[in-house]
């Protein structure tokens, strides 16, 4: 994916006359324990960050180095997550919006215009209320998507290392909450802890059950 490739979005949006466009985008929906954190970010328009991409796609050392790089020089950015407890109650996709839209009420300056990556602006308790499009795979065409989904990352990442520590028996810091051959042993031996989404875990609760 080349750089000149990651403006495509904000450009189409500045055509039709917005001036704060933002990216958003979120991380971890798919764990069974754990936040699911959101992040909207607004680049100065063509600034180049080398090695920015989709935060799957990027090394860990580096997500951290473009972290520091995205914050110290975004015009704003804001991070915000929603804990397990209310994704038990909202269910995943309305915990998911609620987190974007919380990021994006939280930049200052605010955006007029959010890039939302997915294909998916509301469920049926939360939505996306700024004026947005969405955009599958935007984190490849918009470097502010991009920049988002480094920030979510990584702010979550961080979550669940402190995490880990406040529950080593679950060893958080190897899988971050995602539901690995490792996570499963570590619940069938010790069970849930506050942090595990209940709703995630009824397969599992099933399986003890028979």
């Amino acid at each position: 994916m080349g750089e000149r490739n990651l403006w495509e979005l904000e450009a189409a949006a500045r055509a039709r006359g917005y001036r704060s466009i933002c990216g958003c985008d979120e991380a971890g929906a798919g764990p069974l324990a754990g936040p699911v954190y959101a992040a909207a970010v607004i680049l100065p328009e063509g600034l180049v960050l080398p090695g920015l991409d989709d935060s799957k796609k990027v090394a860990p050392k580096r997500r951290e180095a473009l972290f520091d790089a995205i914050c110290d020089q975004a015009v704003a950015w804001s991070v915000a997550s929603v804990p397990p407890e209310e994704i038990d109650e909202l269910d995943i996709l309305n915990a998911r919006i609620r987190a974007m839209q919380e990021a994006i009420d939280g930049l200052d300056p605010p955006a007029d215009y959010a890039l939302i990556d997915g294909n998916r602006d509301h469920g049926s308790r939360a939505a996306i209320l700024t004026p947005h499009e969405t955009a599958v795979k935007g984190d490849s065409r918009s470097a502010s998507i991009a920049a988002a989904s480094i920030l979510a990352k990584v702010s979550r990442d961080r979550y669940m290392l402190a995490l880990a520590e406040e529950y080593p028996q679950y060893h958080f810091e190897q899988h971050k909450g995602y539901g690995t051959a490792l996570h499963r042993e570590m619940l069938d031996a010790c069970g849930p802890c506050p942090a595990h989404r209940r709703s995630f875990l009824k397969k599992w609760e099933a399986r003890r059950r028979d």
